[in-house]
């Protein structure tokens, strides 16, 4: 009889080290569809490796999904090139009583407004700053991940959290105060008030759509607060009572989630500093509401 413990014990290890893993595939990619591929391709090369032989799992692991990402990565930009409208990262419902037991700062890795500046970033920078900022790996690590010296991943490092910062600085808001103002956005919108919502809508704010060519959306970025008080309130209006709005929490953070004769349409995520809210982030492609809740 052939015995399986060793094989047993390597789906263990696996396991374990599962969530992490899929943490740096799902914010390399920003598609739970791609991260699960690499995720599945990390496995089978586990699963074909000596795992007996490997003196550090987590490590191995980290490193495989971490190569298979980049290389998933790159092709996805080539394919994204053909999408229809704006690309959004998938967006994924998460457990509102693990959220709230983070600090702020971890959630936002993970927040909607982080990935999409991280769309802004060439593949091995994305994954050296993730793998640095992130999930806290140290630069002989990551020069093992990269295959190049230390000093060249504290470079990519460097350059990729200049391009955030300058991008778009980063506010460090608790999810009880996101919360607070996702349901102000709500309320105003409810009393269909206009005033209201210029009051807690940057100036400069933006409304980014993606529907993937498959729903009727805005094409293009929405700029300013006018334009967007004015386009909320358009689609309040067009959709009236069949309409539906709760707070949901998805990616982490406080967001909403809308419903049209009780089938979810798209979600809403903000980008906020505290006060007022500084960008949308709007899903509706069918295709990536999959994993954001029913």
């Amino acid at each position: 009889m052939i015995d399986n413990t060793a094989d047993l014990d390597a789906v263990r290890v696996y396991e374990h080290h599962r969530p992490r893993l899929w943490g740096i595939a799902y914010r390399m990619l920003g598609s739970v569809h791609d991260a699960e591929d690499v995720l599945q391709e990390s496995y089978l090369r586990w699963h074909q490796a000596d795992t007996a032989a490997v003196h550090t799992p987590e490590a191995w692991l980290v490193r495989v999904t971490t190569r298979l990402a980049i290389d998933r990565l790159r092709r996805s930009t080539a394919e994204r090139e053909h999408y229809v409208g704006d690309w959004l990262p998938e967006p994924v419902a998460t457990d509102t009583h693990a959220v709230t037991e983070q600090r702020a700062e971890q959630a936002s890795d993970l927040s909607m407004a982080f990935l999409v500046i991280l769309e802004r970033l060439a593949p091995e920078e994305r994954a050296a700053m993730l793998l640095r900022d992130v999930f806290d790996t140290d630069y002989t690590e990551i020069a093992r991940v990269l295959e190049k010296s230390e000093a060249a991943c504290r470079q990519l490092v460097h350059r990729a959290r200049v391009r955030v910062r300058r991008d778009r600085a980063r506010f460090l808001v608790p999810p009880e105060v996101k919360e607070r103002l996702v349901e102000r956005f709500l309320a105003a919108l409810a009393a269909d008030d206009k005033d209201a919502l210029l009051a807690i809508v940057a100036e400069d704010a933006t409304w980014v759509s993606d529907s993937g060519g498959n729903v009727r959306a805005a094409r293009n970025v929405v700029h300013g607060a006018e334009r967007i008080v004015r386009f909320a309130l358009g689609l309040e209006h067009k959709w009236g009572s069949s309409m539906r709005h709760r707070v949901a929490w998805i990616n982490a953070e406080p967001a909403i989630a809308t419903y049209v004769d009780g089938a979810l349409v798209y979600t809403t995520s903000l980008d906020t500093d505290g006060e007022r809210i500084l960008a949308l982030y709007r899903v509706l492609n069918p295709e990536k509401l999959r994993h954001a809740g029913g």
